[in-house]
C-alpha cells in the first residue's frame, strides 16, 4: 500500500474525529461494566473500539484480562489474537484520516541508537521520504482523541503523518540499524570491561607462564622420579578435593519452592531462543513455548535467527506465529556463536525478567511462574535463577543414559547446594532466568566464549550477584551417538577452560572479588573438573601397571606408592561411584527404569570425558571461537526420538535389548512346545510304577 492511499478517498469531516467521553460508559450495564469499572479503563479507548466495530463480548474479555494484567485493552485484544493487528491498525487510520502504511521501507530510516528505544516500545519514527519527510505514528485507543486535537491544531503535521503497525515499524527499526548493532553485539564487553571477554585467548601473564609450566613439565619428566610423584600427588590430591565438593551435594536437602502470590500483577516476560539450522525442531519448539502459562499481554517471545538460515526461518513462519512471537535476524558476522545472537537480540527485551531457551527444549508451562515467585521472595542480590534440564530420552542408548544420570546430578543436586550456600554456579547453557536490568549493566554475554552460560554465572559472582535454582523443569533429549556427543562435549571443555582462563588473569583481584570460599570452590568447579578429566586416563594406566606390579610378586611398594595408590583407587572408583549415586538420587522412578541396566557404562563415559577434554586443549589455540553445532531432531508421540538420516545401523542397537525377552520371541512356539512334551513325560513318569519297586 502506497503512502497517501487514504488521501483521495471521500472521508467525514475533522469535526468527527473521536471526542473525549467524559460522562459516557457505553458499557456501564451488564455483565461487562463491573469488569471496566474495576480496571478503571478510559472511557474514550471503549468508544474507539466500539467505532471500529468490535463487539461488546468481545471488549468486556479484553476488560477482564486488562483488569487481571495491569494492561489495555487493546494490548489485550491484539496480544491473544481476538483482532488481527493491521486491520486495527488500518481502521485507527481511517478514524484519523491518515495513511496507512502495513509495511516501512528500512532505507526511510536513518539509523541511531536513541532509535532502539521503538524495539521496546515502538511509537514513532521518522521517514526520510524524497518528496517530504513522513513521521509514522503507532496511535493508541485510549490517547487517539488527544492525537486528534493534535493534528487539527497543526495541520502541517497532518500532511506528514502515517499511521503504522508496532510489528511493521519494529521490523524497519532492525533492519536500519543490523549493522550497528551487530558490531556493539561483537565488541561491546570487549570495549568496555576487556577484563571480563575470551576474545584474547591467552595474556601476557598467562603466555609467560604456562610456556615455563611446560619447560617444568618437560624438567621434571627427563630429571627422575622424585619431581614426577609430586606432580602425581598434586593432581590426585586436587582431583580428590573436586570429587569431595560434588561428595557434599548427598546431604544436601532442597528447602520449599516459593508459590506466587494470587494478587501480584505479573511483569512482562521475555523469553529468548537462539537457533541455527533448526528447521526440524520449529514446529515443536512454537508449540512448547504456546504452552508457557504466563499472560499472552506480558509474553514477550523472541526467536533469533541468523539472517542467512532460510530454512529455520521459513519453518518458523510456517508455524502460525502468535502475536507475542517476533522472529529476529542477525546479520552474518564472525563469530557465530549462541552468545553473540542473544546480544544481538537484548536490545529489543521488553521484559523485566528474561530466559533463554535451546530449540529442542520443552519447558514446564509453569516454569515462568516458579522464577517469578523465586525472584520475588529472593534477596534482591539474586539476578539469575537456574531450572532444571532433565533428559527426556535416558533410554535410548547407553551414552544418552549416562548422561541423564550427569544431568540429574548436577542440576538436581549439585547446583542447589551452591546455591543454599551462595556460592557460584556455572549455569546451564539453557533455562537460565535473569533480571535484564542487571544482565545489561554486566554487558550481556561473552560472544567469544563457547560455554557463555558458566562464563556468565561465573561473572555474576564477581560482580556481587547471586544466583539461585527452580524446581520446575525443562524437558530435553541428550546427544545419542558418540560422534555428536563428543563434538557437543569438546565445546563445553573449551569454553571451561576459557571461563577458567578469563577469570585467572588477575589470581588476586579474583580472589579479592569472590571471597577466598567462593574462590577455591570456583577452583574445583572449574579448574577441579578439567584436571580430574585430563587426568582421569592416566589414573587408569598408573592402577593397572601397579596391580600389575603387586600380582606379578615384584618386592613390596614403599610407603610413598602404596599411599599414592591408595589415593588413585579411590579417586577412581569414587569418580563412578558418586555420578552414579548422585544421579540415582536425584532421579525418579521412570528415570531410574528407563536408564535401567546402562549404568554400567559408567567407566566408559569418564573416558570418553578425558578424549573430549584432551581434544579441547588442542582445539583452543587454533579454533578458540569455532562453534561445533549440535543438531536436533523432533519428538515423536512416543517420547523417543526419530533416527537421524544416514546413522550406522549399529546405533540403534541398544534398542534390541530394551526388553531382555524381546530376543526370544521368535522362538517362543518352539520352547513352548518342548516345555509341554517335557511336562508331559514328567506326568507318564510319575503314573507308571518304578521298575526298582
Amino acid at each position: 500500500m502506497r503512502i497517501g492511499e487514504y488521501a483521495q478517498r471521500e472521508v467525514e469531516d475533522r469535526d468527527r474525529a473521536p471526542r473525549d467521553h467524559s460522562a459516557e460508559h457505553p458499557l456501564s450495564s451488564g455483565a461487562g461494566g463491573e469488569a471496566l469499572r474495576s480496571n478503571g479503563s478510559d472511557q474514550a479507548e471503549v468508544m474507539v473500539l466500539l467505532t471500529l466495530g468490535i463487539g461488546k463480548p468481545t471488549i468486556v474479555r479484553a476488560a477482564m484480562a486488562a483488569r487481571r494484567n495491569g494492561t489495555t485493552l487493546e494490548r489485550e485484544l491484539i496480544a491473544n489474537g481476538w483482532i488481527d493487528a493491521e486491520s486495527y491498525y488500518g481502521g485507527l487510520a481511517r478514524v484519523l484520516r491518515l495513511p496507512f502504511l502495513p509495511a516501512i521501507d528500512a532505507a526511510l530510516i536513518n539509523d541511531d541508537r536513541k532509535l532502539d528505544t521503538q524495539l521496546i516500545d515502538p511509537r514513532s519514527a521518522r521517514l526520510n521520504d524524497p518528496a517530504r519527510a513522513i513521521i509514522a505514528i503507532v496511535p493508541e485507543a485510549r490517547r487517539l482523541a488527544a492525537l486528534a486535537r493534535m493534528l487539527a491544531d497543526r495541520p502541517g503535521l497532518i500532511d506528514r503523518a502515517a499511521v503504522t503497525t508496532p510489528s511493521a515499524l519494529r521490523a524497519a527499526v532492525w533492519e536500519a540499524g543490523a549493522e550497528r548493532r551487530v558490531r556493539e553485539s561483537i565488541s561491546t564487553l570487549f570495549e568496555s570491561t576487556g577484563r571480563f571477554s575470551a576474545r584474547i585467548v591467552l595474556s601476557g601473564t598467562q603466555g609467560v607462564v604456562a610456556g615455563a609450566g611446560l619447560c617444568a613439565f618437560g624438567f621434571a619428566m627427563a630429571s627422575g622420579a622424585i619431581p614426577i610423584v609430586i606432580l602425581h600427588a598434586a593432581l590426585s590430591l586436587v582431583y580428590m578435593a573436586a570429587l569431595l565438593l560434588r561428595a557434599c551435594a548427598l546431604g544436601h536437602r532442597r528447602g520449599e519452592a516459593a508459590n506466587p502470590h494470587p494478587c501480584d500483577v505479573l511483569p512482562i516476560y521475555s523469553v529468548l531462543v537462539a537457533l541455527y539450522k533448526e528447521a526440524e525442531v520449529a514446529s515443536q519448539l512454537v508449540t512448547a513455548l504456546k504452552q508457557l502459562n504466563w499472560p499472552a499481554s506480558q509474553l514477550d517471545i523472541k526467536l533469533v535467527c541468523e539472517a542467512d538460515d532460510h530454512t529455520t526461518i521459513a519453518a518458523l513462519q510456517a508455524t502460525d506465529l502468535a502475536p507475542q512471537f517476533e522472529i529476529v535476524k542477525v546479520p552474518v558476522a564472525h563469530p557465530r556463536t549462541k552468545p553473540k545472537a542473544l546480544n544481538y537480540a537484548l536490545a529489543a527485551v521488553r521484559g523485566e525478567f528474561v530466559v533463554i531457551y535451546d530449540a529442542e527444549d520443552r519447558p514446564h508451562p509453569n516454569q515462568l511462574q516458579a522464577a517469578h515467585a523465586q525472584f520475588v521472595s529472593s534477596a534482591d542480590d539474586v539476578v539469575c535463577l537456574q531450572a532444571p534440564l532433565a533428559i527426556s530420552n535416558g533410554g535410548d542408548s547407553w551414552i544418552s543414559a549416562a548422561f541423564a544420570l550427569e544431568y540429574a546430578a548436577l542440576f538436581r543436586m549439585l547446583l542447589p547446594m551452591l546455591a543454599k550456600y551462595r556460592l557460584p554456579l556455572p549455569l546451564g547453557g539453557t533455562s537460565n532466568h535473569l533480571r535484564v536490568a542487571e544482565l545489561k549493566a554486566c554487558g550481556g554475554w561473552d560472544p567469544y566464549n563457547v560455554t557463555e552460560d558458566a562464563d556468565l554465572g561465573m561473572r555474576l559472582y564477581r560482580l556481587g550477584y547471586r544466583c539461585g535454582v527452580i524446581d520446575c523443569p525443562t524437558h530435553e533429549d541428550a546427544p545419542t551417538t558418540f560422534n555428536i556427543w563428543l563434538n557437543q562435549r569438546t565445546r563445553w571443555f573449551k569454553g571451561w577452560l576459557q571461563t577458567w582462563l578469563v577469570m585467572m588473569r588477575s589470581p588476586r583481584t579474583l580472589m579479592m572479588e569472590m571471597g577466598v570460599g567462593a574462590f577455591l570452590v570456583f577452583q574445583l568447579l572449574i579448574g577441579g573438573m578439567l584436571i580430574a578429566s585430563l587426568a582421569h586416563p592416566w589414573l587408569i594406566v598408573l592402577l593397572l601397571s601397579t596391580a600389575t606390579y603387586i600380582m606379578l610378586g615384584f618386592p613390596p611398594l614403599g610407603t610413598r606408592e602404596a599411599v599414592l595408590f591408595l589415593i588413585d583407587t579411590a579417586n577412581v572408583l569414587a569418580s563412578y561411584g558418586l555420578f552414579l549415586l548422585l544421579g540415582k538420587k536425584a532421579m525418579l522412578r521412570d528415570e531410574r527404569r528407563r536408564v535401567g541396566w546402562r549404568w554400567i557404562a559408567v567407566p566408559l563415559y569418564w573416558l570418553m570425558f578425558s578424549i573430549a577434554a584432551w581434544r579441547a586443549v588442542f582445539q583452543l589455540p587454533f579454533k578458540p571461537f569455532f562453534w561445533d553445532k549440535t543438531p536436533h531432531l523432533p519428538v515423536n508421540s512416543t517420547g523417543k526420538l526419530h533416527p537421524p538420516r544416514g546413522t550406522h545401523p549399529l546405533d540403534e542397537t541398544p534398542k534390541l535389548f530394551r526388553d531382555k525377552w524381546q530376543v526370544f520371541m521368535p522362538y517362543r512356539p518352539g520352547i513352548r512346545s518342548a516345555l509341554s512334551n517335557i511336562d508331559s513325560i514328567r506326568r507318564r513318569r510319575r503314573r507308571s510304577p518304578s521298575p526298582n519297586a
